[in-house]
């Protein structure tokens, strides 16, 4: 339940004790390299030893990850462990500048570890090269004090809020989509939840992602900072967090606005991990009847050159992505169209489907729609584009 604050409304500061104890006393070079910290009365060089003996766990080594690892390794955050099992692509570096050009290729994780030593080889940096699943998220927070959750989807945000909650965890939340940014914490034992500022997700669909609808990529950065700001001040005990509290940011006009966030004293408690995507409306591959894999396709498009069988390849991504990358034989009809039925017209009934985008989402939502509108013989690229050139198929650049 979230309710607007009253510029004539001061909300009541929520003093929480520090997160972590001092670790032990700081040495001749440490005491330099945070000098700028141990000058500030607020922080000192307790609050120092207290982010040296910390652990904090981020999200994805994506855009939000990349300038929090950074500056939170900067800041002498003693433990960073970092959950992420993709790798980087060229299309990464307008905004995760924790990756460079000779990153292409490399698994995110490694390259923000290489960058984060860098900078402070003092950081001890904890790889999880995992996918975060219920099935390992408890088991992945246990070990850290804080958690901050960069992810760029719905499931992972209600997987991170519940297995936080369970443990009696803090963590802080960021997301970025276009020109807009949201950044709070998160701490059941004392405040809201990610549920009390969405009790329910989402239709699946309505809510592009990054990929889809794209980010402003200093952007990035804003919310990144704000995201360390806050585990600093939960690490510390310093000052007042965002507990209780939602920061919109709108860098096309750069002006921030404050939500609040109030506690449902209603809500079903959370007492074990579900399944997610499950809960966000997401079909999982393994029980979609109807996919056709990236090799399967190859062998179809081969066989259609031939004459020796007819099909339409239909690319339901955007335009501009349709510039970027295509599957060669394909043909663009955005899922926009064929969702509100204007598109419906342009498509054959009369011969097979394959619907593809960039990773199979929005596929699957295209073949939902042409199913109910009577289509028959539809099936979609398992895991899009993306599937399709990980098989070094070169797809058209433009």
């Amino acid at each position: 339940m979230v309710s607007l604050i009253q510029p004539s409304i001061k909300s009541p500061a929520l003093r929480l004790p520090p997160l972590v104890e001092p670790g032990p006393p700081l040495d001749a070079e440490e005491l330099q390299r945070y000098s700028r910290h141990a000058l500030i009365p607020e922080i000192g060089i307790e609050g120092q030893r207290r982010l040296r003996n910390a652990k904090v766990l981020v999200i994805g080594a994506g855009g939000l990850g990349s300038p929090a690892l950074l500056y939170l390794a900067a800041a002498g955050v003693g433990t960073l462990g970092i959950v992420d099992d993709d790798t980087v692509e060229l299309s990464n570096l307008q905004r995760q500048v924790i990756h460079g050009v000779a990153d292409i290729g490399r698994s995110k994780i490694e390259s923000a570890r290489d960058s984060i030593a860098a900078i402070n080889p003092g950081v001890t940096v904890v790889l999880h090269p995992v996918r975060l699943e219920a099935s390992n998220a408890l088991e992945l927070f246990a070990d850290y004090d804080v958690i901050l959750d960069g992810a760029d989807n719905f499931s992972t945000r209600y997987l991170v809020n519940d297995a936080a909650t369970l443990l009696g965890k803090p963590y802080v939340w960021g997301s970025i989509l276009r020109f807009d940014g949201q950044v709070s914490v998160f701490w059941d034992k004392y405040g809201p939840s990610y549920r009390d500022l969405y009790p329910e997700p989402p239709a699946p669909g309505t809510v592009p992602s990054c990929a889809e609808g794209g980010v402003f990529g200093m952007l990035c950065a804003s919310i990144g900072a704000m995201m360390v700001t806050e585990a600093v001040k939960l690490i510390t005990g310093t000052g007042q967090t965002l507990l209780g509290r939602l920061l919109i940011f709108d860098a096309l006009t750069s002006r921030w606005r404050e939500i609040r966030i109030a506690k449902d004293p209603a809500a079903v408690p959370v007492t074990e991990l579900i399944d997610y995507d499950f809960f966000c409306g997401i079909v999982p591959p393994e029980n979609d009847g109807a996919l056709i894999t990236a090799d399967r396709l190859a062998e179809r498009l081969a066989r259609r050159d031939r004459g020796e069988e007819n099909f339409v390849l239909i690319d339901v991504r955007e335009p501009l992505e349709h510039e970027i990358s295509r599957i060669p034989g394909s043909i663009l009809i955005p899922v926009g169209g064929i969702k509100d039925g204007s598109a419906l017209a342009a498509i054959p009934r009369d011969v097979p489907l394959v619907l593809h985008c960039k990773s199979g989402a929005r596929s699957a939502q295209a073949l939902a729609s042409l199913t109910a509108a009577g289509f028959t013989g539809v099936v979609h690229l398992d895991g899009g584009i993306d599937a399709w050139t990980a098989r070094d198929i070169p797809s058209r650049q433009v």
